[in-house]
């Protein structure tokens, strides 16, 4: 069963019918029950302090990063230049249109660059945030078991110091009876072997 400290705290044990106390054999078995749960909790504790370690590696590899692949380039049509009658310089209109799609070009670069680092930072501060907020968690339920193993060590103890003093006070008593059984066995023997007193004397 799942023992709690509370479960030792409410314990009561039965009185015995013909002396003071309680029933050695109730408290053996409860001492038994509460070393099985102290073990469970310290074989609990250590699994747990196991996946601490092992679980933080394969949060780290596991969070998504986003990869940004730099959008293609589309150069919208230039609609053609009305024909004038004036001679048009072909040569600096291509140069024109050639810069500006170049222009083009480096600024979708530069924000598909600026997109794939965010996303790579909000990654990894993800990754950070998930794995920081597992080792808390670790660390608080660690605590608890620890103080519930320290709260069933305390409690062991004292039943073992409540253990030992009534032994000693119920072999002090019993001893107090065997003395006072033969106090009153001599003094008994000594008044029947007592020579009973004569009256002769007051009668001369």
């Amino acid at each position: 069963m799942a023992l709690t400290p509370e479960d030792v705290v409410n314990k009561r044990f039965q009185s015995t019918k013909f002396r003071e106390g309680y029933d050695q054999d109730e408290v053996d078995d409860f001492l038994d029950e509460v070393v099985v749960e102290l073990r469970r909790l310290t074989k609990e504790n250590e699994e747990l302090r196991g996946q601490v370690g092992g679980d933080a590696a394969p949060a780290a590899e596991s969070a998504p990063v986003a990869a940004v692949v730099a959008e293609p380039v589309v150069v919208e049509p230039v609609a053609a230049a009305p024909v004038a009658a004036t001679p048009i310089d072909e040569t600096a209109g291509t140069t024109n249109l050639l810069q500006l799609a170049r222009r083009l070009h480096e600024e979708h670069v530069k924000e598909g660059a600026e997109k794939r680092d965010a996303l790579i930072a909000e990654g990894h501060a993800t990754a950070a945030r998930v794995i920081a907020e597992a080792e808390t968690q670790q660390r608080i339920q660690l605590q608890k078991l620890d103080q519930e193993r320290s709260t069933l060590e305390g409690k062991i103890d004292e039943l073992r110091t409540f253990e030992r003093e009534y032994r000693l006070k119920l072999k002090s008593y019993i001893e107090g009876q065997l003395h006072d059984l033969d106090a009153s066995s001599v003094g008994s023997t000594t008044d029947n072997t007592a020579p009973k007193p004569s009256f002769q004397g007051f009668g001369a």
